[in-house]
Formats: C-alpha cells, structure tokens, sequence
C-alpha cells in the first residue's frame, strides 16, 4: 500500500511537471502582438511643450506618453483600484480569477472582473473582447507571455499609451489634454480618478456626454482610495466638490502652417522639436488675427520673430487665421513671393557705404532724374532737393537710392542677397535699377534673414525652425560691421508710429506696387521682428501703407516681447562719425555718373532773370518764375530771402558787383537755378 502511494505521488509529481513544461511550452510559444504602435506626430516649443499634434491614420488621438512625466499619484490609484496584486502575479491573478468565477456562479452574473492590467494590455494590443471565453484564453495567454519578456514599468507604459478614454482618445495624454487642458505630469485626485475610471466602460462614461455616469464612477474610486489608504477622507471629500468637466477643449494646433511644413519635409519624424516660444507663439497668432481684422475684409497678417544671436525662430504665424477662408488662412505668407517695395533700401545704403560711395553724411540730390529710359520718383511724387544720405533712407526717397544702386550695380546687388540667404525671383530673369525699389520677389523669411545680418554687425544670420537641425554660424559678412552699424543708427533715428510704445528700434517699412503689399521690419539688440499684412491673392489694398499698417503691428509686436528687449549696440571703434563738412572731398558730394537729372515740363523756370544774365539791379532785383506750383521760395547764394510767396514776381535786395546764385523751389520741392552777374 505504501508502494502504491509512492508510485501514485511519483505519478503525480511527474504529471505536474510535464504539465508545468507543457504550459512553459505554451507560453514560450505565444505569438505576440506589435508592441509598437503608432502613436500622433507632435510639434513641440523649445522647452518641449505642445503646440501641434496630429491624429494618427485612423482618426484617433494617440499621444506618446512617457510614464516618468505622468504623475505617481495616478500609477498608485490605477494599480489600487484594477490590479492590487499587479506588482505579485505573472499576468494573471488566479485569485481574483476564482474570485469573480464564485461570484458569477452565486449571483449569476459577472459581478467583478478578474482581468489583470496585464491582461487587459493584451486586450488592447490586440483590440480583442472581455466576454468571450476564448478570448479570455487569448488575453491570459498573452499577459503570461509579456510577463516574461517586459518588465512592469514596461506593461504600465503600455497600458498608458493604449487606453481608451471615450471618443477618438487613446491613451493619458490624449485624456489630460483633452479634458484637462493639461500634460498628466501633475494632476488632482480629482482628475486621477476620473482617469482610472474611464477606461472600464469609456463610451458611458466620457464626461462630456455621460456627465453623470462619469461623474457617479469618478466617486466610486475615490471611496476605494480612502478605503486602501491611498487618500484620506478629507482629500476625498475635496475631489469629489470638483466639478467634472462637461466638455472636449481642442487639441492644440499653434503654428499649424510650420507643422505642416515640419511634417511634410520630415515624414518619419514622430516629434519635431522647435525653436519657437510657444507664449510669444500664442500671443502673435492673436495679435495677426486683431491688426487683419482692423485693416479691412479679406486682408491677412503674417509675423516672424527671430533671436538674431542665433537665427532660431521664435514665432512664425503664417496667416490671420488658419481656417479662415475669407481671408485665405491657409496661406503660408511667411513663404509667399511678393515684392518687398522700400525694405531692400537699408542693403543699397550699406553697399554704398562699404564700397565707399557714400556716408551717412554724404550730400545726394533728390530731383528728377533719368537713367535711359528710366525715371524713379518718390513715393508722394515730391522732390526735396540736396539732402544728406541718412535722411534719403529715412525718408525712404527713391531717386537717391536709386542713384546709388545704379553705381553699385543691380548684380552686385543681387549678389549680396543671396549672400544673406535670400532667394530673390526676378520677374524677367535681368536684375535692373527697379530692384532698389522692390522689383523682385522675396519672402517675408527673406527678408528676417536680411535685417537679422543687419543686426548681427553684417555677418548672416542662419535662420531655422528646428532644435535638431539648427545651422552652424556662419562667418560670412554681407555688410562691414561698420557699415551694418551706421545702417542701424540710421533706422533707429526713424519717429514710431503716432501712440506707439518708445522702444529704440531699427525699423524699416515698405509699401509694394499698387498697395498690394505693407511692410515692417525691425530688430534691437537681440530680436529680429517680420511684419506682412495684404491679402493673399495679391490684388491691391487701395490705401495700405506699410507705415501705417504694419509699423504699428510691429510695434506691438516688440511691446509683446517686452522685458526681452535688448538694446541696440554702440558703434564699432572704427566707424567715422564726422559732419559733412569733415568728410573726405569726394565722400561730400555724390555725384551720378551714367544719368543725367531732367526738368519736367511743369517744374518751375526762371523767367527772369535768365541763366549767365548781366543784371543791374540798383533798385533791387526783379525775381521771376514760370510754371511750378505756388508758393514760391527764392534763394539767394543758398540764402532764403523770400519764402512762401504765391506770386510770380518778387524783389530782393542784393549786394553787387558779383556772381549770385538764384534758386527757386516750388510747393512741390521742385527747383531751378540759375547764375547771374551783377553790374
């Protein structure tokens, strides 16, 4: 008899382990599922906060979501209230197991589950049912499985990217944000609960269209929690006056044209890392939606900030709205061709200045003039006469740029462009004079990447978007930094606009053919700031200026950056700042070399007395002027000593025998001279 024993529990111990080998068989042979699941494209700032998020190929939100930034409380609740032996078992509880088949025999019904995280990660990895019993089998089979190949951090990871919260939402993330506003890194026991809850029946529970069954769930895990110790009756109580949120917020969609640029250029790329503040981001995308919306219908704003000391972007909003169709939102006008009108004058000064053509202190003439066929006029169509350069570029004349481009050499020009990475597009592929005077292509990025090396003392400014592919600097000059510096100066010396706030900045505006275009670019001592405001299609704006649209927007936008505001830099040790009259003789005066300076047939004429006449005057000189537009000024050997005048006809008193010098100008800033000879 005890023979028999001992062969019955040999037999037994045999059958045990074969079992034990033929279940370890079983197990080792589980054919696992991906583990690897796609997950939403995210668009991060610089510090790693979210400013746009993709949904994945079939709708869902599925943010990526790393355990280490999920707040512990949530862990220590999820594991108290599915799973409290989770850290114990191997992937299945066999005593919550019998636990739920003796309350399903007593009660004939399922009362609780006896389904482990691990399982229910299973579940989810293969999208597969609770009820069934063969996909029961399958679940346990596969926790057993991954019990064995990941560790429970690994499995806690799992089941935070792939649970479902209601809706399109998948995973912590996903819910935090959604119904949140909020990364899961630190969240009330309130918000806890309401996340452990959700998952176990999602589509009754989702807060903003079963607000009460949610509500009523939400409660019941926080009662578990004071129960197991976790939360305290007190913290309990406090959770459950929290209301729950009754609706989805959107997910974020900042910067939405640069994402989808980010996107399309990188499209393995699940997290795209950039350069961008996403507060100034947020603050910008207002402000272009606000100045669109007061310029008129159909107009569009676009706005670029840079920090110059490195070229990374700071903020990029492509448009006043994305999803505004009036005013084509979906523009990206931060890369629209358009022409820059005046914005390119800053690059011609310093050109002139670094060949040395020119000094701010330099003399040139703004009068009619013609180069061939060409004949530049000012914007306003006046002239003023002898004016020093620093005042042809803040006044933004066109006749004395254009004298210097012509000097300089539209190649040289477009050389220097490129040399500052810009792309100009020339509409008949020849650069011409007109180029000074924005006749060419060139994007709003362009023209960052141009003031950007202005503020940089010359040197190019490496423009980039993204942390992961930001440019090495660059040693090239586009200008001296002498020359960068007086540009500057110049710029800066230019009024703000009317209740604009008094930051010291260097700013240029600029206005294209046809008022289709305004402009306003400017910097300080650390940003480079873009402004662009028309309508997308490229049809005029009757009475845009960039002055008194765009300047003020950039204003604001500096007013925006606030205490980031850096001043401009002193001047280099070896600038020359000296007057006119201390400058080397040729520097003095510019003088045009291939053009000559035209009368139009309305200017003013010096009827009498005429050019290279012998006068005697003993009575006082007899003044006459033809044509022009009253009033009239007369000038004596550059003495003023009739001003304003409406009549055609004045006497002066002069001093002879001698040469004199007549000029007179009219309302329009137009002027003739003429020498006589006193008797």
């Amino acid at each position: 008899m005890r023979r028999h024993g001992v062969l019955l529990l040999a037999l037994l111990l045999f059958l045990t382990a074969a079992l034990r080998d033929a279940v370890d068989r079983w197990i080792v042979a589980t054919e696992l599922p991906v583990l690897v699941s796609e997950t939403s494209v995210e668009v991060l700032d610089r510090e790693g906060r979210l400013l746009r998020a993709f949904t994945v190929e079939d709708g869902r939100w599925r943010l990526a979501t790393r355990p280490d930034r999920v707040d512990p409380l949530y862990f220590q609740m999820l594991v108290t209230y599915e799973d409290k032996r989770f850290y114990r078992h191997r992937g299945v509880d066999w005593l919550a197991m019998a636990r739920a088949a003796g309350q399903a025999l007593r009660y004939g019904e399922v009362v609780s589950g006896g389904s482990t995280l691990t399982m229910q990660v299973a579940r989810l990895l293969e999208n597969g049912t609770t009820g069934e019993v063969r996909g029961k089998l399958r679940q346990m089979r596969v926790a057993l499985a991954l019990e064995r190949e990941l560790s429970k951090d690994q499995i806690l990871a799992l089941y935070v990217d792939r649970a479902p919260f209601g809706g399109n939402l998948e995973g912590l993330r996903a819910a935090t944000l959604a119904y949140f506003g909020k990364e899961p890194r630190r969240l009330t026991p309130a918000q806890v609960a309401l996340l452990v809850a959700l998952p176990q029946s999602p589509g009754t529970r989702r807060p903003d269209r079963g607000h009460a069954r949610a509500t009523e769930a939400r409660d019941r895990v926080l009662s578990r929690m004071v129960r197991a110790g976790v939360l305290s009756a007190e913290a309990s109580r406090a959770a459950r006056g929290t209301p729950v949120p009754m609706v989805r917020r959107p997910f974020p969609a900042h910067a939405p044209h640069l994402a989808e640029r980010l996107r399309a250029e990188h499209p393995l790329r699940s997290i795209h890392a950039t350069t961008l503040d996403r507060d100034l981001q947020i603050a910008l995308e207002y402000l272009a939606a606000e100045v669109a919306a007061g310029a008129g219908e159909r107009l569009s704003a676009a706005i670029m900030v840079a920090d110059h000391r490195t070229g990374a972007v700071l903020a990029s909003v492509g448009s006043a709205g994305y999803v505004d169709e009036r005013r084509g939102g979906w523009v990206d006008m931060t890369r629209a061709l358009r022409s820059p009108g005046s914005t390119l004058k800053p690059l011609v000064y310093g050109l002139a200045f670094d060949l040395g053509l020119a000094h701010p202190q330099t003399l040139i003439e703004d009068r009619p003039v013609a180069f061939g066929g060409y004949a530049p006029g000012n914007f306003d169509g006046q002239f003023r006469g002898t004016v020093r350069v620093s005042q042809a570029l803040q006044l933004s004349l066109n006749v004395p740029v254009v004298q210097l481009a012509e000097a300089i050499g539209p190649p040289r020009l477009m050389a220097r462009l490129r040399r500052a990475g810009v792309a100009p597009v020339l509409p008949n592929g020849t650069p011409g004079l007109a180029v000074a005077l924005g006749g060419v292509g060139v994007t709003l990025e362009d023209l960052l990447r141009l003031y950007g090396s202005l503020a940089r003392g010359g040197r190019v400014m490496p423009l980039h978007t993204s942390v992961t592919d930001a440019p090495l600097p660059s040693p090239r000059l586009v200008l001296s930094p002498e020359s960068a510096w007086q540009v500057g100066h110049i710029l800066s010396g230019v009024a703000p606009p009317p209740h604009a706030a008094r930051v010291k900045l260097a700013y240029k505006t600029g206005t294209s053919y046809g008022h289709r275009d305004a402009w306003a670019l400017g910097y300080d001592g650390r940003h480079v700031v873009g402004v662009w405001i028309g309508r997308p299609d490229g049809t005029s704006v009757p009475g845009a200026f960039g002055g008194a649209l765009a300047a003020p927007a950039l204003f604001q936008v500096f007013d925006i950056v606030g205490s980031r505001t850096v001043p401009l830099p002193p001047p280099p040790p070896s600038v020359l700042l000296v007057p006119t009259a201390e400058l080397p003789r040729p520097l003095q005066r510019f003088r045009l070399r291939n053009a000559a300076f035209t009368t139009p047939a309305d200017a003013p004429k010096l009827a009498f007395p005429p050019d290279g006449a012998e006068v005697h005057a003993p009575e006082g000189l007899v003044l006459k002027v033809r044509d022009g537009t009253p009033p009239f000024t007369w000038l004596v050997n550059g003495a003023p000593l009739v001003r304003q005048t409406r009549a055609r006809e004045s006497i002066v008193d002069v001093e002879g025998p001698g040469s004199v010098t007549l000029s007179v100008i009219d309302s329009a800033g137009r002027a003739a001279r003429g020498s006589v000879t006193l008797r």
